[in-house]
């Protein structure tokens, strides 16, 4: 379906003004075919004032007719029209158009309402708290401004297995609205499940931290590629999976960006403990690495300034008593040896 955008009918004004002017003569027309039916009962008056009064009626019920035609449409807007089941064309710049009047604006996704920005009612907004779709009365006017849609977090596996959940919100537009009406049943809710398919796929590639032997790229080497650390890698890869899914639907996706990520209830105690065994283990190293060069540093003083000189068992019994007053959990509690060191 190719997009045909009807430009030359910005004519709406002029087929007003010849609208109310049928009007008014049919108006005159009723009221002087009335007049002469009164007075005239038996004369070629009474057929003219017949004849008069038809025409005055049947214009009027034409110039109500032709008001049907009339469209209004404001700046980032688009009008899909299709005349006894043909699409004719798409208006989409903001302007006062007259069209066949027999022509019916169609748009399929104008009662859906998402949780995204656009669809900002109070119904809707219950119904995106309660994680569902609601229905309203809206325009078949179709919105050609860049919106948002903000999908429930999903619990997809990470490569590892590990249940996460995740969250994105995909900005995106319409850009042909042929193909956005007639190509796919429901544009909106089309995108709003390939958003969801493709979040699935990309992040089944990726693990939720750093994880040793594990390729994301494809090329065959393991890499660091993890979905807490390389956020905007995985979301440029969201972002071309959905585009390759809604090109046949007429949308463009802007971005995709990941608002929400988190281990499962279920494991996120567990992977908790994880990281704080793993954090107090970097600690502890670091706090042993800082013991040994301060315990080199106290023996190389002693030894250049002579302070005193110790054998080898008296040097360990010394590095030993350091490590455990340095790499302790408790501040050291000494006890004080008035006798001989030896």
């Amino acid at each position: 379906m190719k997009e045909n955008v009807l430009a030359k009918k910005k004519n709406g004004m002029a087929a007003l003004m010849g609208i109310l002017l049928l009007f008014a003569v049919s108006v005159a027309g009723i009221v002087f075919g009335a007049i002469a039916i009164e007075r005239h009962s038996s004369s070629p008056m009474l057929a003219a004032g017949i004849v008069m009064l038809v025409a005055g009626i049947v214009m009027v019920v034409v110039s109500l007719i032709l008001l049907c035609g009339l469209k209004v449409l404001k700046p980032q807007e688009a009008l899909v029209l299709t005349l006894f089941g043909r699409y004719v064309g798409t208006l989409k710049e903001d302007g006062f158009y007259f069209v066949n009047p027999f022509c019916t604006s169609f748009n399929p996704a104008a009662k859906t309402k998402l949780s995204q920005s656009g669809d900002v009612s109070a119904a809707s907004m219950l119904a995106a708290a309660n994680g569902s779709t609601t229905v309203e009365a809206g325009s078949n006017k179709i919105s050609l401004k860049i919106m948002t849609l903000n999908n429930n977090k999903q619990k997809i596996n990470d490569c590892l297995g590990n249940p996460v959940e995740i969250g994105i919100a995909v900005t995106w537009r319409v850009v042909d609205t042929a193909k956005a009406v007639f190509n796919v049943d429901n544009y909106k809710e089309f995108l709003s499940l390939q958003c969801d398919s493709a979040l699935r796929d990309i992040v089944r590639i990726y693990p939720y931290d750093v994880a040793p032997n594990v390729d994301t790229t494809g090329d065959g080497i393991a890499d660091e590629g993890s979905l807490r650390g390389s956020s905007e890698i995985v979301a440029g890869k969201i972002r071309d999976e959905i585009q390759r899914r809604v090109a046949e639907a007429g949308i463009e996706i802007v971005e995709a960006r990941i608002t929400y990520l988190a281990y499962a209830p279920e494991i996120a105690a567990v992977m908790l403990q994880r990281q704080q065994a793993s954090a107090i283990i970097d600690a502890r190293k670091m706090i042993v690495d800082g013991a040994v060069g301060m315990v080199e540093m106290a023996l190389d003083r002693l030894s250049e300034n002579h302070t005193v000189e110790l054998d080898e068992e008296r040097k360990a019994a010394m590095v030993s008593n350091l490590l455990v007053v340095l790499c302790g959990n408790r501040d050291a509690q000494p006890i004080v040896n008035s006798g001989s060191l030896y």
